[in-house]
């Protein structure tokens, strides 16, 4: 999510597009089974602890911990009532026009700059929402791993782009060409009824595991890849309602909001000795 918004556009369309033309998904599809795990986040949004950059020991400062904005809204230090509303148990995030033409949006991390806050190696991940409908939004719910000294592991768990309703994109990139190596990047596009994912409430999960990663939908897998060893680190949770991603934003409804009914984590049980 930290690269310009051309250029990860181009990445996605071209190693996407590849991806599927080459080969064939070498995963079985599937329903994760929640009861073989146990909570170790519970985000319900019944009230909200966040501040700019974890003053106070927030739960959630209000950019990523890098200090790395993308798109074409501002992300902002919470106010009252601005980016981040709660109201019954559902995080809004609005994307707004200022009088002085600026898009302004939120984006909630659970790590500050310190590598303090909430993350996780291994388990499953999970978002609840609803996604904002029309041309130029952005929303996403992803991750990134706390070590970012050598390379950036990053898996975005859903990516969505306003003008294509009908289907959203999930994938992951090791970013190391900072320090002087190349980057990685796989994909997947995922097709769904039009319109659905603005009009209805649906999960978005991803599994990791040491040795398989597995994206899905309303805790269906729809696509599964080999682990890499980067993956072997913590990770901890990103969301977040930008605006762009190379697409013209001069339709883009003002206000927008991206609605978050919760955020939660979990880890596997161990398994019982006469398994």
């Amino acid at each position: 999510m930290h690269c310009s918004p051309f250029a990860k556009r181009f990445i996605m369309l071209i190693v996407f597009g590849l991806a599927g033309l080459l080969h064939q998904p070498c995963w079985a599809q599937g329903q994760i089974n929640i009861d073989g795990f146990h909570m170790t986040f519970e985000e319900n949004f019944d009230k909200l602890d966040v501040s700019a950059w974890g003053e106070n020991g927030s739960r959630w400062i209000a950019h990523t911990p890098w200090n790395g904005d993308f798109g074409d809204a501002r992300f902002t230090d919470p106010t009252e009532g601005f980016p981040f509303t709660v109201e019954g148990g559902i995080l809004r995030i609005e994307a707004r026009k200022g009088a002085d033409g600026t898009w302004r949006s939120g984006l909630l991390a659970s790590t500050n700059a310190k590598g303090q806050g909430f993350s996780q190696e291994f388990g499953y991940f999970e978002a609840r929402m609803k996604l904002p409908p029309g041309k130029g939004v952005w929303p996403a719910f992803w991750l990134i791993g706390v070590d970012r000294s050598k390379y950036t592991a990053e898996i975005d768990v859903v990516e969505y782009y306003g003008r294509v309703p009908w289907e959203f994109s999930s994938g992951y990139h090791i970013w190391r060409a900072s320090q002087g190596g190349e980057n990685s990047t796989d994909g997947k596009w995922t097709t769904v009824e039009d319109g659905t994912l603005s009009n209805e409430y649906h999960t978005y999960g991803v599994e990791i595991t040491p040795e398989r990663t597995t994206i899905y939908l309303d805790r269906k897998s729809i696509w599964s890849f080999q682990t890499p060893k980067e993956f072997h680190m913590p990770f901890y949770p990103l969301v977040n309602l930008a605006l762009g991603s190379g697409w013209p934003i001069d339709e883009t409804p003002n206000p927008s909001f991206l609605l978050v009914d919760y955020i939660h984590v979990y880890q596997q049980k161990p398994a019982r000795a006469n398994d």
